[in-house]
């Protein structure tokens, strides 16, 4: 497994090595000793998720303020940009955002740490998203940051406006949300 730290160094990218022949691919997806060292600590994940969405859907920017998730993302249908928000007021990186487009042809996947906002916006068809999460889903400490908005200037690549649920339409800009510290 390749391991790329991306301009917000805490933030992972990671692509499997891929076997593959006329019959088709094979890649380990997860292996807890490789995640583990390439994060650089012990992990636990306690919960999968798998969402389903049309194209221009944009999920997010989640997080819990409590019972903070780190999140192991990857897409196994389609494809999606998808973006992580540093919410950690002493981090030097502290309101930057990084985006990357995850699909099922590139396999590639993304570390995105406790202490972080989440979201993706689908550029395909439909995309079906994976994630492995460090906690539980725990709905009284999760939060929403505002996908648009302009102090954290994300660079979304949307055609017109994206199809969002009630609860991102309600999200907070970061200048008002709850922060790690």
């Amino acid at each position: 497994m390749k391991v790329t730290p991306l301009s917000i160094p805490d933030v992972l990218l990671l692509e499997p090595q891929v076997f593959g022949d006329s019959r088709g691919f094979f890649f380990e997806s997860y292996n807890q000793k490789k995640i583990e060292q390439a994060i650089g600590r012990t992990v636990d994940f306690v919960q999968d998720n798998h969402s389903l969405s049309a194209r221009g859907v944009l999920r997010g920017l989640h997080y819990q303020i409590q019972q903070a998730q780190g999140k192991l993302v990857r897409v196994v249908q389609g494809e999606v940009f998808d973006v992580a928000v540093d919410l950690r007021r002493t981090s030097p990186t502290f309101g930057q955002w990084v985006g990357q487009v995850l699909s099922a042809e590139n396999k590639l996947q993304m570390w995105i740490p406790e202490g972080f906002a989440h979201g993706f916006v689908v550029l395909s068809e439909s995309a079906e998203f994976l994630y492995k999460t460090t906690d539980f889903w725990a709905p009284e400490h999760e939060r929403c940051i505002a996908w648009n908005d302009p102090e954290l200037a994300i660079e979304w690549p949307l055609d017109g406006e994206p199809s969002l649920s009630g609860k991102d339409r309600e999200g907070k800009c970061l200048a008002q949300a709850d922060l790690f510290d």
